[in-house]
């Protein structure tokens, strides 16, 4: 007599990104003839491994055996393990281990004599990706650099722009007939349009907002645009936390500024923005980077709530994003409670803080994480700057590990501290690990550092990161 068996599977939440939320799809089930075994079929993927686990009840699962996806997305059948048991559960999931590097597209500016250095990655809708920064030093001979790729990271166009010495990109956002890019020109705020197809400009709009000034992040509303930056920077040639004053931007369609206020009583730097509703979530770094920071306004920027998160010491915030159900999402990195060197070390380690919110701010769980490779956690910078929220309820960061001290450096399995890597970390809906991995130049064959500056999601189900290696790099990771 056959064995009772029954069959479930994990369902995802409700999407963000199509590809990176689709549950499983059961085609068929049956007995097999010989044993007790039930055979399901369902859809794989190319590139996943999918994991059979089973139990007696619906409490806990335990792995029973993987199975490789297809070669191209099929039917894929396999029999649950005859356990003995009178009655048993099964479940399929995607196996969770961190996808390989797929291919790297790597692009030097206008001028190759200049250091490029992107800070902004996303994937535009025709498949391609899309990376904003600067090419030279900021405050010398620095322009705005704009990258375009076709879906495979071959390069399709780039644009430098701006005069003078003091220009930065710093992010980018599709609208139907274009490109907006937002950042600095000439030390002042500017967003500029560009086409879609040449990356010609169909505008470019400067504003004085005060001082040194610049756009960070940029969100859509019903009238226009709201920017979010600094005016009165201090600290002009930094690329990320010039210590300045915390100010957002209401502008038309058209890039002309139609209203503008401060928020530099609830942050010195507003380094990013999402819509959620009608209203909009801004998030940056308090005065001195001393915690993380966040803000909800609504649509006239009237502020609804704010709360701030970090230790006793610095806390710079650089990423955020909002879930589909609300949930926000803040990562940055810390010296708050890291391994304090003793007085005769001149180094401050860094480590990666990620922190997940409620609709409504309250703080869910936060997380610090860094090091991958083992070395000596005194000396090691785990720098993050980018986040994406994934359908599973979790997030994923990307960041850059190495030493940055003359007075150390390590060896372990054929890798160099001194040797710095792209980092990218995987969360669950409750801020545990999935997984973490590294990615080098010598991955590729390839010499020089490198690190993470920003990720996207894919349409494919995988992810797409800004790497800094002397030129903008477009790093292509697998489905997961």
């Amino acid at each position: 007599m056959k064995a009772k068996l029954c069959f479930c599977v994990l369902t995802a939440l409700p999407s963000l990104t199509e590809a990176h939320c689709d549950s499983l799809e059961i085609t068929g089930t049956s007995w097999e003839s010989n044993s007790s075994a039930l055979a399901m079929t369902f859809t794989s993927k190319p590139g996943k491994i999918y994991e059979v686990q089973g139990s007696p009840d619906l409490a806990g699962f335990s792995p029973v055996t993987d199975v490789a996806g297809a070669s191209e997305v099929v039917q894929t059948t396999v029999a649950a393990p005859s356990v003995g048991e009178d009655q048993y559960f099964f479940k399929i999931q995607e196996k969770l281990e961190a996808p390989n590097a797929t291919w790297l597209g790597s692009h030097p500016g206008t001028q190759e004599e200049l250091e490029s250095h992107g800070h902004y990655i996303m994937e535009c809708q025709d498949g391609g990706f899309l990376q904003v920064g600067e090419m030279g030093i900021p405050g010398s001979n620095a322009k705005i650099l704009v990258v375009k790729t076709k879906a495979d990271g071959t390069l399709e166009w780039k644009k430098p722009f701006g005069t003078g010495n003091r220009n930065m990109g710093n992010s980018a956002l599709e609208v139907a007939d274009g490109y907006l890019i937002c950042g600095m020109l000439s030390g002042n705020s500017a967003i500029l349009k560009l086409n879609k197809t040449t990356g010609s400009t169909i505008f470019s709009k400067p504003h004085n907002n005060g001082g040194i000034d610049g756009f960070e992040h940029m969100a859509l509303t019903p009238s226009g645009i709201l920017a979010v930056g600094f005016i009165r920077a201090e600290d002009a040639e930094n690329t990320f936390f010039p210590y300045a004053q915390g100010y957002i931007t209401f502008l038309d369609a058209e890039g002309n500024r139609t209203n503008r206020q401060s928020v530099n009583s609830y942050m010195s730097h507003a380094y990013r923005i999402k819509p959620i509703g009608s209203d909009y979530i801004i998030s940056g770094t308090t005065e001195d980077a001393l915690q993380f920071a966040v803000i909800k306004i609504n649509s006239s920027g009237g502020i609804l709530w704010y709360e701030t998160f970090g230790g006793s010491n610095q806390d710079h915030c650089f990423g955020m994003d909002v879930a589909a159900d609300g949930s926000i999402f803040l990562t940055g990195h810390t010296i708050s409670e890291t391994v304090i060197p003793d007085e005769t070390m001149d180094s401050t380690p860094w480590e990666t803080y990620t922190i997940k919110l409620d609709s409504s701010g309250n703080k869910l769980w936060d997380k610090k994480r860094g090091n991958p490779r083992g070395f000596d956690a005194r000396y090691i910078h785990d720098e993050t700057w980018g986040i994406k929220a994934t359908c599973d309820g979790g997030c994923i960061i990307s960041a850059g590990t190495g030493d940055e001290y003359d007075d150390y450096s390590a060896q372990i399995g054929g890798v160099s501290s001194d040797q710095w890597e792209a980092y990218i970390v995987k969360y669950d809906a409750n801020g545990n690990l999935e997984w973490e991995e590294t990615f080098s130049s010598g991955d590729f064959g390839l010499e020089g550092d490198w690190a993470a500056e920003d990720i996207d999601l894919t349409s494919d189900g995988g992810a797409v990161i800004a790497v800094d290696n002397g030129q903008f790099g477009f790093l292509k990771l697998a489905p997961f």
